[in-house]
């Protein structure tokens, strides 16, 4: 069984800053598992459509005009005879990342080179989002393209594959999710694609970075068919938890055996907007007591379940900082919230009490020896047992309009 951190937070990816270092190195000391950033302002190349479009056969980038699109005229056989050469010899170096396209990948190894931990997450846009947004000279989606449909998906799966590699030789444990915002319109108008399609292609990516020895996860911003999902064999399933938790308890069934399968929830409950500055400890405590509620009804092994993962609801990379937070590379305002709160033996979140380590790390008065130290309370439940409980680190990075 895999070992989480209890709690332990993470993030999407995207942030509104251009210092690589110093934002790549705040993430890594503050999550417990730490991402690489994207850096969309800095290029039109790090946009997380254009990203991971450099293999496609006949890329076509024009950063001044901000399009990406795929040739298709003419003769495409060649192009793919190409491509699916390197596939078929397994040349994962063929679809590494580059620091042209993604200079936070390359700054977030530099750190952990010489921070040593467990976790490590990257990310990779999945095959609805990135198909249906990048589109042929005629602007009609290479998702819909029949000789390109699949390029994507193997695109993709073997960027994932090379991410874990990276990733793998400097932390034994890596996550990769798979961002799919374009199934917030799954079964709309607007995407035309059967259950079973899209099911097949996000298993084609989760396959190759299981193959790899990492776990998968997938986040959709955005509400969706949640049952679409839980089905597939992802391991790690994140939503925005402040909007969208209770449409996810409409899915008993799927949720449950998702879970008995031994699936996660990443909650995205930490808000990347001025949202942030009415919300207390408290109020983050009763969201993620709602969301243990959620998966506890009729279902066994609640109390594994706990050890879910926490992060922002939605990716930071189109917010807009201030002078001051750009010029430190404030990745923040979330910060507050870290320490702020703890989960028992029994499942229950809770605001921490007052006589345990104060927000961001302070020391209480009777512990002015361990500055770095969590704290551990005990308290006895009703069965006059001793119980322990332990701190929460939950401050994600968020920051203000």
């Amino acid at each position: 069984m895999t070992d989480w951190p209890r709690l332990g937070t993470t993030h999407l990816g995207s942030v509104p800053y251009t210092d690589l270092h110093s934002v790549s190195e705040r993430l890594a000391v503050m999550l417990d598992i730490p991402a690489w950033a994207q850096f969309s302002r800095r290029s039109f190349r790090e946009n997380m459509y254009v990203q991971f479009s450099a293999a496609l056969p006949r890329v076509m980038i024009d950063p001044t005009r901000e399009r990406i699109w795929v040739n298709t005229a003419g003769d495409l056989t060649p192009d793919l005879e190409a491509f699916y050469a390197l596939y078929l010899e397994d040349y994962v170096d063929a679809f590494a990342l580059t620091p042209e396209y993604a200079a936070g990948f390359f700054a977030m190894l530099d750190v952990l080179t010489v921070m040593p931990g467990t976790w490590a997450k990257g990310q990779v846009t999945g095959p609805v989002s990135l198909g249906l947004s990048v589109t042929d000279q005629d602007r009609y989606a290479i998702l819909y393209h029949d000789l390109l449909s699949d390029v994507v998906v193997k695109t993709l799966a073997m960027n994932a594959r090379w991410q874990v590699r990276q990733l793998r030789a400097l932390r034994p444990q890596v996550l990769i999710f798979v961002d799919e915002p374009y199934l917030a319109s799954f079964g709309s108008a607007y995407v035309s694609l059967e259950r079973d399609a899209v099911i097949a292609m996000l298993n084609e990516v989760f396959a190759a970075i299981h193959s790899e020895g990492a776990l998968a996860g997938v986040h959709c911003c955005g509400n969706t068919d949640w049952s679409l999902l839980l089905d597939t064999s992802v391991d790690v399933l994140n939503l925005d938890a402040f909007g969208y938790l209770d449409a996810l308890a409409l899915y008993p069934a799927e949720l449950h055996a998702f879970l008995d399968r031994g699936g996660m929830i990443a909650w995205g409950i930490v808000p990347n907007n001025e949202t942030i500055n009415g919300l207390s400890a408290g109020a983050l405590a009763e969201l993620l007591e709602r969301a243990r509620l959620v998966v506890e009804q009729g279902s066994a092994r609640v109390h594994a379940r706990v050890r879910l993962l926490v992060g922002a609801e939605q990716r930071a990379g189109g917010l807009h900082p201030d002078e001051d937070q750009e010029e430190r590379g404030d990745v923040g305002d979330g910060l507050g919230f870290h320490k702020r709160l703890q989960v028992r033996r029994d499942g229950a979140v809770e605001p921490r009490r007052q006589n345990q380590a104060g927000d961001c790390g302070q020391q209480a008065d009777d512990d002015p020896g361990e500055a770095d130290a969590d704290p551990v309370d005990h308290r006895s439940d009703e069965d006059g047992e001793q119980q322990e409980v332990q701190p929460v680190h939950s401050g994600f990075p968020v920051s203000r309009r």
